[in-house]
């Protein structure tokens, strides 16, 4: 039955035109279903679901009466069931309307998770055509599916994002409080948790960062924003973006660096905690490359070579540096 049917049938009742046994059927469907809205809150999922057949079938068996007799009934019976009547068919159409919407609300999207240990990288391409590589000890929230006004992920660690230009669909990426959003372009976004930072730093085209609501500002090729979680504090500044994704080649290149600034880029590839036991060793300068450098030990023996400087392993895992450093 449709609702045009069921809303003649409620129609009659209200006019006093149903038959006695169309009345009988309606009164108990009124009886079970008189209040509802108090419980709906509450349901689950599936209850709502079981709650929504249940109404549904009633309402068809108590309109499924070909009987043509006709009652009349008294004013002040009218009136009452009128009263209830009315307010069952608001609810009814209320909830028939807007189910879908509930629906979004007590079954959100369901996302993937992906997460990759330390030491190892992992790339991966989303059902909209967007390629994402996730660095080590990162983690990466997605839908299989965008079916949404917007494509939404949700990152923690460092990630390297190249988005399908979707102008109709923007792409945003939560990284704690901090949104960066996107209608396509590629960036790198790195959740530093030793300086309590977000920080976003475009390859290609524009990215718009915020801090929840409040807009921190637009960047492009080459500029980068960094966010304080703990202060609020926030920098925009210009930076050699390849050097900051770095981090997702094999091979390490060095390139009339400081040993401080080397040392930054291993923390990033291999994740551990490394200093300096002599703060001239920061300022020595050199040029080289680490060719499959996957392993730190072998890295560092090159670099302190390069250098005239040592290392050491510490029972934490940690490395310090040390040597008679450069002016």
């Amino acid at each position: 039955m449709s609702k045009v049917d069921i809303e003649e049938m409620l129609d009659r009742y209200l006019k006093g035109e149903a038959s006695p046994e169309e009345i009988e059927r309606i009164e108990t469907w009124l009886n079970n279903y008189r209040h509802p809205a108090s419980e709906w809150q509450q349901m689950e999922q599936t209850s709502r679901e079981q709650w929504l057949d249940g109404l549904f079938n009633e309402i068809q068996e108590s309109a499924g009466i070909n009987n043509p007799k006709v009652a009349t009934m008294q004013p002040q019976i009218l009136w009452r069931n009128i009263a209830a009547v009315a307010a069952v068919i608001a609810l009814f159409f209320a909830v028939y309307l807007e189910w879908p919407a509930e629906q979004n609300k007590v079954a959100p999207v369901k996302l993937t998770e992906l997460i990759v240990p330390v030491n190892q990288r992992s790339q991966i391409s989303l059902a909209d055509g967007s390629e994402i590589q996730v660095n080590s000890g990162s983690e990466l929230k997605y839908p299989k599916v965008f079916n949404g006004k917007t494509r939404e992920v949700y990152l923690s660690g460092e990630a390297y994002f190249d988005i399908k230009h979707d102008a109709s669909r923007p792409f945003i990426i939560h990284t704690g409080k901090v949104i960066t959003t996107v209608l396509g372009t590629a960036f790198n976004i790195k959740e530093d948790n030793q300086l309590h930072a977000v920080i976003v730093t475009v390859t290609r085209g524009k990215v718009s960062v915020a801090n929840g609501n409040e807009p921190l500002g637009t960047i492009t090729l080459n500029q980068q924003i960094s966010f304080n979680v703990i202060n609020h504090h926030y920098i925009q500044k210009n930076v050699d973006a390849k050097q900051v994704i770095a981090w997702q080649q094999s091979d390490l290149h060095f390139a009339d660096i400081t040993f401080a600034d080397a040392v930054e880029q291993l923390h990033q590839r291999f994740k551990v905690k490394i200093s300096f036991a002599n703060e001239k060793v920061k300022n020595c300068r050199f040029t080289g490359t680490a060719l499959k450098a996957e392993k730190l030990d072998n890295v560092l023996k090159v670099i302190c070579a390069f250098n005239n400087a040592t290392y050491q392993t510490k029972a934490d895992g940690s490395i310090i540096i040390d040597g008679p450093g450069c002016n």
